[in-house]
C-alpha cells in the first residue's frame, strides 16, 4: 500500500508539473524526482506515461543535463515495451543535438544500450534508436567507439530498410562515420558502398544528399576508389543526381564525380557515361558552390589525354570563369585551360577564344619583389592556396612554386608556357612584353631558392624550343 500510494503521489505531482510546464524545470529538483520515481517503477502504463513526457519535454527543451537525467532514461531503453523504448529513444536523441550530452550518454553506457535496440523489429524504435546514433555520431570520439562496436553490420542493414525514415536516419548515421580514414575503411569492409550506391535513387532528398555525401568521402582514399572502381551504378546514379532541382544534391553529386575524377580510371569513365552534357550549363557562375564544383571536376576530367576533344567545347566558359571574383574557380579554370593547352588541336582555338589578353592582365601581378613574393607565400599555404595539392601532380609544379601567393598566375604562367612551344602566337606578343617576362625570369634567378632558379630556367627552354626570339 505504501508503495501504491508513493507512485500516486509521483502521478499527481507531475501532473501538477506539466500544467505549469512554463514555469517547470524538469531537469533537476522534485520534477525530476518524480519522472524518475515513475520510470522505475515497473508499472508498465506509468513507465509509458513518463516515457512519453521525457520526450515531449526535451522536444521544447534541450539543455546540458547532468547524469540525473539520463538514469531513468536508461532504464526506460530496457523496458520490454516498444511504445516505452520508443520515446525514450526519442527523448534521448532530442538531448543528444547538446554537444556535452553527446559524451555523457556514451560515457554512461547508452552506447550500448542504444546498440542493442537496432535489433528491434519495431520501424518507430529503429527510427528512433537510429536518429539518435546519428546525433551521437557527430563527435569524434563517439565515432570511434560506434565503429568499434560491430554494430556497423546492422547500420548498414538498417540503411536498406524499406521506411524511409529509418533509411534517413541510418545514412546519415553513415555519413558521420566517414570523416576518418579508420572508420572509412570500416564501412568499405562492412559493405556500405552497394547500399549507398543504391540510395542515390532514392526519392528522398536528405538520403539522395546524405549518401552522396558519403561518398564524396569514401572517394579520398585510394583503396576505397579501387572498390568504386567495381560498381557499375555509380556514375550513372551520381549524373542523374546533376538533373535534381535542389542545389545542394546538385553540388554534392558533382563532388563526388571531382573526387573520383582525382584517380585516372575514372576520368575517361565519367565522359564516356555522359558527364559533359550535364556539367556544362553549370559553368555559367550563377551559384558559387555548384560553379566551384564543377570547374574542379572539369579540371580533373581534362587531365586525361582522351578528354581532350570532348572537353574542348568547354574552352569559352572555363575562360569566362578567369573574370569570376572566386579565386579558387579562376584557378581551377586555368588549370583545366592548361591542360587542353597541352593538346596541339585545342592550342589555335585557346588562342582564338581571347585567352591571351586576360593572361597577360593576370600575369601582370607577378612582376613583384621576390621576398614579397615568398612572404606571400609563407601567408597563402594554410588559406588560400588549399588546391596546391592537386597542382603537384602536374608537370607545371615548379612554375606553381614560384607563384605560391597565388595559383592563379602560376597556372597562367603555366599556359603561356605551353602555348610558347610551339610557334602559333608568334614572336610579337612575346616580344612586346619583353620587359615583363625578363624582370619575372630574373626574380627567379636572384633567389637563393633552387626550385625557383630551376623555374626560369624551365620557362627559359619553353621559350627557346618554342623558336621564340
Amino acid at each position: 500500500m505504501k508503495l501504491n500510494l508513493y507512485f500516486i503521489e509521483a502521478v499527481s505531482d507531475l501532473l501538477y508539473y506539466l500544467a505549469h510546464q512554463h514555469e517547470v524545470d524538469f531537469f533537476q529538483g522534485e520534477p525530476l524526482r518524480s519522472l524518475s520515481t515513475l520510470a522505475y517503477s515497473q508499472n508498465l502504463e506509468l513507465q509509458k506515461s513518463v516515457s512519453l513526457t521525457f520526450a515531449e519535454i526535451t522536444e521544447k527543451d534541450v539543455r546540458q543535463c547532468g547524469r540525473e537525467v539520463f538514469h531513468p532514461l536508461f532504464c526506460l531503453l530496457q523496458i520490454n515495451d516498444p511504445e516505452v523504448q520508443r520515446s525514450a529513444a526519442a527523448a534521448l536523441g532530442n538531448l543528444a543535438v547538446n554537444a556535452k550530452n553527446k559524451s555523457t550518454i556514451v560515457e554512461l553506457g547508452g552506447l550500448e544500450l542504444l546498440i542493442k535496440l537496432m535489433n528491434s523489429n519495431n520501424v518507430e524504435v529503429q527510427c528512433n534508436v537510429v536518429g539518435c546514433l546519428t546525433n551521437l555520431a557527430s563527435i569524434e570520439e563517439n565515432k570511434n567507439k560506434l565503429a568499434n562496436s560491430g554494430s556497423l553490420y546492422q547500420l548498414i542493414k538498417l540503411a536498406k530498410s524499406k521506411d524511409l525514415r529509418v533509411q534517413r536516419n541510418a545514412s546519415g548515421a553513415l555519413l558521420n562515420m566517414t570523416h576518418t580514414l579508420n572508420n572509412r575503411s570500416q564501412l568499405v569492409k562492412c559493405g556500405a558502398i552497394p547500399v549507398l550506391i543504391q540510395l542515390l535513387t532514392s526519392p528522398d532528398v536528405d538520403i539522395q544528399n546524405y549518401c552522396a555525401t558519403a561518398l564524396t568521402n569514401l572517394c579520398v582514399d585510394v583503396s576505397s576508389r579501387e572498390q568504386l572502381q567495381t560498381e557499375r551504378n555509380l556514375i550513372q546514379n551520381l549524373i542523374k543526381l546533376i538533373d535534381s532541382s535542389a542545389i545542394k544534391i546538385q553540388t554534392q553529386s558533382v563532388l563526388c564525380l571531382r573526387n573520383l575524377a582525382s584517380d585516372e580510371n575514372f576520368q575517361a569513365k565519367i565522359v564516356e557515361k555522359g558527364a559533359l552534357p550535364k556539367l556544362l550549363p553549370l559553368l555559367d557562375g550563377k551559384v558559387l558552390n555548384i560553379t566551384l564544383a564543377t570547374v574542379a571536376c572539369v579540371r580533373n576530367l581534362s587531365i586525361h589525354p582522351k578528354n581532350e576533344q570532348p572537353i574542348e567545347g568547354f574552352l569559352v566558359p572555363l575562360i569566362n570563369l578567369l573574370s569570376h571574383s572566386s579565386d579558387e574557380i579562376v584557378c581551377h579554370s586555368i588549370s583545366a585551360i592548361r591542360n587542353l593547352a597541352a593538346s596541339e588541336m585545342n592550342k589555335k582555338e585557346i588562342i582564338k577564344c581571347g585567352l591571351i589578353e586576360k593572361l597577360k592582365i593576370l600575369l601582370e601581378k607577378c612582376c613583384v619583389d621576390i621576398e614579397e613574393l615568398e612572404k606571400s607565400s609563407v601567408a597563402s599555404n594554410n588559406a588560400v592556396l588549399p588546391y596546391l595539392s592537386y597542382a603537384v601532380q602536374s608537370e607545371m609544379t615548379a612554375c606553381l612554386a614560384v607563384l605560391a601567393l597565388n595559383e592563379v598566375q602560376g597556372n597562367s604562367a603555366a599556359v603561356l608556357g605551353n602555348l610558347a612551344t610551339r610557334h602559333i602566337i608568334g614572336d610579337e606578343f612575346f616580344l612586346s612584353n619583353f620587359e615583363k617576362f625578363v624582370q619575372y625570369l630574373k626574380n627567379l634567378l636572384d633567389s637563393l631558392d633552387p626550385v625557383l632558379q630551376h623555374v626560369s630556367l624551365w620557362t627559359i627552354l619553353q621559350f627557346l624550343e618554342g623558336s621564340v626570339n
